[in-house]
Formats: structure tokens, C-alpha cells, sequence
């Protein structure tokens, strides 16, 4: 018999899996995909859509959302299982109760913050790997296989090969690398709870190397963020994230990677960490024009971005505001009500 660790649902067989998911057994193993089917079959068939997006420094990213009855599935999933896994104190991302205000708040009005970058972080995270945490938690392998194929996906060789011209270097060879073989998608309602999970130990031990040389430690999904006094020797923080992650089966952005004195504007997961946690003055700036410009000239002309569902896009980032200015919040409010909206928006 299985030993069970945590609250998670007990599923024994891969029939009993099945039955608890509302499934035939046949119909588990076509959502679970063990054998990559999915990346041969046609658009209709398969089990997601995709689309491209170009970041701002010139990469690319793949957005992968689950078609409706596979999104339930990871949903249910989510909630019988990864719930129930544990997620270390550092989280900040994508957990109940946490936010980049709480991710931000230990490294306010600190002498010394150090800020580094996981790439790729969601495609990092493979099947095998969600096995290893399922089989741990105590599900037989038929069951953990099973689980694990419901919450990963293998990118199609024709989406891969449409992804769009940018910067070509390593890290882009990297991620369609990562993305052709089994991995979280970017999309999918259970990916933030199952990459929390994965990480448990990789926080644990990063937690360790802050406590050790005085510093504080918090993770917003894939940006990590240190901070402490002046005297904070990140030369040995550096090298020993680097080192930790790398054993994680990880990898730092080295790029992206930040060691920023108290004199100079420093930021944790999008917030200004200097004194209070709070939105840049110039993010502020920006929304409140381009909110302006939405009155003036119809929010059709300011999407320059294409977001299919601009409105609500420009909702989140005034909720983003409002976590730690609700004053800005209501200026910004005021704007948004008087844009005219086509009438399919309304």
C-alpha cells in the first residue's frame, strides 16, 4: 500500500484516477498524452492553442492555453492534489494570501538589494520532475504518470517552428529546447501551483544561504530577491545562488541579474522598495496618459500591443496600482469611466 504524505486525494490505480476525475480510463490516458500524440495531431485536435509573444528585450515567449474540458481537468487536479503539497514561506507568487506587496515588504528600506532571474521558468519544470514530487507525496507511478502528463505538455514541431525572429542566442535554442520535450505550460490554471511546488526545495535552500549571511529572501515565480545591510557579502550570495539553483535543475539569467545600493531606485517584483513598497512614479506617469489618450481617442488606437481583451488589461494594471496607492487608484479609476468602449465590450 502507498505511503501517503500530506491531505492530497488518495488514488491507488490508474482505473480509480479516472473514475475520480470523471474519466474513463481511455479518456485519462488521451488527456494524459503518454505518448506525445498531441504534437502530431491536427489544430482541432489537440489539446491547446498557442500563440507567441515577443518580450520587450527580444525574446520570446509561448503562451499555452488549455482547450476547456483539459483546463477543468488541471483545475480539479489542483484542487484534490497540489493544494494539499507544501509551498515554502518564501513564496510570494500565485499563492492565496501573498502578493508582490508581500514579496516586496522584507526588502523595504534596505541598504543592499540583490535581485536575480530563473530562465525559463515554467518550460524548466518537466514531467519527470512532477513525478518524482507526486511519487514522494505517495502516488503509485501509473497514477503520478498519469497526473503528471494532465498538467505538462510537448509543444508541436509546426508550432515550434513558427516561433517568431528576434534575438537568436542561446537562451531562445535553450527554451525551444525545453518546450519540445514534456513541460509546464505557460497558461494552464495549474502551472503557478505546480511550479511553487517543484521549487519546495530549491526555496529551502535558498532560505538557508539568506539565513546564513544575514539576508532576507523572497521568490515572485521566477524573480528571486535578496536583501540586507550594506555589509551583505554578495560576493559569496552571488555565486552561491547560482550554484543552488544550478543544482535544482535550473538556470540563473545572468543578464537580469542586479546588485542595487540604497542611493539608487531598487525594485522587487515590480514595486519600489527604497521606503514604502510602491508603483514607480514613471509606471504611474504612463498608465495615467495612456488612459488619457483613451479618452481622446478610442482605446481601439492606443492596444499597440494587440491584448485581445484590452479592457480588462487596463483594469489589472490600475488593481496593480491600487495595492499600494489606492489615492492613485481612484485618479486612474476616474479616466478608465470616461473611455467610450465599442459596444462588444460593454
Amino acid at each position: 500500500m502507498p505511503v501517503w504524505r500530506w491531505q492530497v486525494a488518495r488514488w491507488t490505480t490508474f482505473d480509480e484516477c479516472a473514475a475520480a476525475l470523471d474519466l474513463t480510463p481511455a479518456e485519462l490516458s488521451w488527456f494524459a498524452d503518454a505518448r506525445h500524440w498531441n504534437r502530431r495531431a491536427t489544430a482541432t485536435l489537440r489539446h491547446y492553442h498557442y500563440r507567441w509573444i515577443p518580450t520587450a528585450t527580444g525574446g520570446i515567449r509561448l503562451l499555452e492555453q488549455p482547450k476547456p474540458r483539459l483546463a477543468e481537468l488541471q483545475r480539479r487536479v489542483r484542487r484534490h492534489v497540489l493544494d494539499a503539497l507544501p509551498v515554502h514561506d518564501a513564496v510570494h507568487g500565485f499563492h492565496r494570501g501573498r502578493s508582490a506587496l508581500t514579496c516586496a515588504l522584507p526588502h523595504s528600506n534596505q541598504e543592499l538589494v540583490v535581485r536575480m532571474d530563473l530562465e525559463g521558468f515554467f518550460p524548466s519544470v518537466s514531467a519527470l520532475r512532477i513525478r518524482s514530487l507526486l511519487a514522494l507525496a505517495g502516488y503509485p507511478p501509473a497514477v503520478g504518470a498519469a497526473l503528471a502528463g494532465i498538467l505538462t505538455t510537448a509543444t508541436p514541431v509546426d508550432v515550434l517552428a513558427a516561433a517568431p525572429a528576434g534575438r537568436r542566442d542561446r537562451i531562445r535554442n535553450r527554451l525551444l529546447g525545453k518546450l519540445a520535450g514534456s513541460h509546464l505550460p505557460q497558461g494552464a490554471p495549474s502551472s503557478p501551483a505546480v511550479a511553487n511546488r517543484v521549487t519546495h526545495h530549491l526555496d529551502r535552500r535558498l532560505a538557508g544561504l539568506a539565513r546564513a549571511l544575514n539576508a532576507n529572501y523572497t521568490r515572485y515565480a521566477d524573480d528571486l530577491a535578496f536583501s540586507g545591510a550594506a555589509s551583505l557579502a554578495a560576493h559569496r550570495l552571488v555565486p552561491g545562488v547560482r550554484r543552488i539553483v544550478r543544482d535544482e535543475g535550473f538556470r540563473i539569467r545572468e543578464e537580469k541579474t542586479s546588485i542595487t545600493p540604497a542611493f539608487r531606485q531598487q525594485r522587487i517584483a515590480g514595486l519600489v522598495v527604497n521606503d514604502v513598497p510602491a508603483v514607480a512614479r514613471a509606471d504611474y506617469d504612463a498608465l495615467r496618459a495612456l488612459l488619457h489618450n483613451c479618452v481622446r481617442h478610442g482605446p481601439a488606437a492606443q492596444n499597440r500591443h494587440g491584448h485581445p481583451d484590452f479592457r480588462a488589461h487596463l483594469r489589472g494594471r490600475i488593481a496593480w496600482i491600487a495595492a499600494t496607492s489606492p489615492a492613485r487608484s481612484a485618479k486612474l479609476r476616474q479616466l478608465f469611466d470616461q473611455i467610450t468602449w465599442p459596444a462588444d465590450t460593454q
